[in-house]
């Protein structure tokens, strides 16, 4: 594969709220490699938007902080950035499809114009060729050039969307961070809109980030998975690690959620308890309190992640055992 793209190295995030600390991100390491699609997969509190948003560097502060670590991106670390220079990169080099992008719009702007800015930032073009560029990428989406003075809220929320994508590809990103784009959608336009997605960044060889909660997108659209909780990672590898062989109790549990088509069940089969709070993460292995295999061990002893076969790692102590 070469040098990845992105190597995020032993980040963390916290939170300081009043006396306690939110632990949002703990020591996490995550690669990507050029044109690659990573599925970032977990419970609603699990950090993946923090992890998307320090790769942005959009950390708030107050009261968010980079507490630790480096995010190299084609070799520099965005952490170390100036001002200026995160302006740059943002929208050229790494654009994202925030959480909620029915917001992310501004109502009182055309969505022609909207698109039309970001080239203009990034590219010495004319208004325009600015112009010109904006209707493409409207067509690119699906959506008719003719619609570039319409505003948002002519448009339906699926809509919407396509011009979302369409301003975060604007500039040919060579990283795309979308996070949960499909949210609030119907299947139908969410399948629409992740076809898309994913011939647009064939097209344009962009390497992506897909934050999500459901396991079919991720089937669909993406080459590596990585299962997060609790800030951290707890397993990765190729799709077919994951779906076929998938180690971790907590990404066991999250497919054993899943109702299956072939069999007759009366009940689904949840994950115990909640995520534990940030404030004040269990001792030891944090996922011990609701896994099904938990030993006096994984109550004090914090697993380190461990490869049980090339490219696929786990964090638990079955395996670190194992070995040892």
């Amino acid at each position: 594969m070469g040098e990845p793209i992105l190597s995020i190295q032993d980040l963390s995030v916290h939170f300081f709220k009043d006396k306690s600390v939110v632990q949002a991100v703990n020591h996490l390491n995550l690669q990507l490699g050029v044109g690659e699609t990573l599925g970032l997969v977990g419970e609603t509190g699990a950090g993946k938007t923090t992890t998307a948003m320090s790769i942005m560097n959009l950390i708030p502060n107050p009261p968010g902080k980079i507490v630790g670590g480096k995010i190299m991106f084609d070799g520099e670390d965005v952490l170390k950035k100036s001002k200026r220079e995160l302006r740059k990169m943002r929208g050229h080099d790494i654009s994202m499809i925030f959480q909620d992008p029915m917001t992310s719009l501004n109502p009182v702007l055309t969505v022609g114009d909207q698109i039309a800015e970001v080239i203009r930032l990034h590219s010495q073009v004319s208004r325009a060729e600015a112009s010109i560029k904006a209707q493409e990428m409207l067509e690119m989406v699906g959506i008719s050039g003719e619609r570039y003075g319409d505003y948002p809220h002519q448009f339906s929320g699926g809509m919407k969307q396509r011009v979302v994508i369409a301003i975060a590809l604007a500039c040919n990103p060579r990283l795309l961070i979308a996070d949960e784009p499909t949210t609030a959608l119907d299947v139908t336009i969410q399948a629409q809109v992740l076809e898309m997605i994913a011939d647009l960044k064939h097209k344009l060889n962009t390497a992506m980030i897909l934050i999500t909660h459901d396991l079919g997108v991720v089937a669909q659209v993406c080459d590596k998975v990585a299962i997060m909780y609790a800030g951290e990672i707890v397993e990765y590898g190729d799709l077919s690690d994951i779906y076929e062989h998938a180690s971790h109790p907590y990404t066991q549990g999250l497919f054993g959620s899943i109702p299956d088509l072939d069999k007759d069940t009366d009940r689904l089969n949840p994950i115990a308890g909640l995520m534990p709070d940030p404030t004040n993460l269990p001792k030891g292995c944090s996922f011990s309190p609701r896994c099904p295999h938990c030993t006096e061990a994984c109550k004090t002893q914090d697993p380190e992640l461990r490869e049980i076969s090339p490219g696929h790692t786990v964090k638990c102590l079955m395996f670190q055992n194992q070995e040892e």
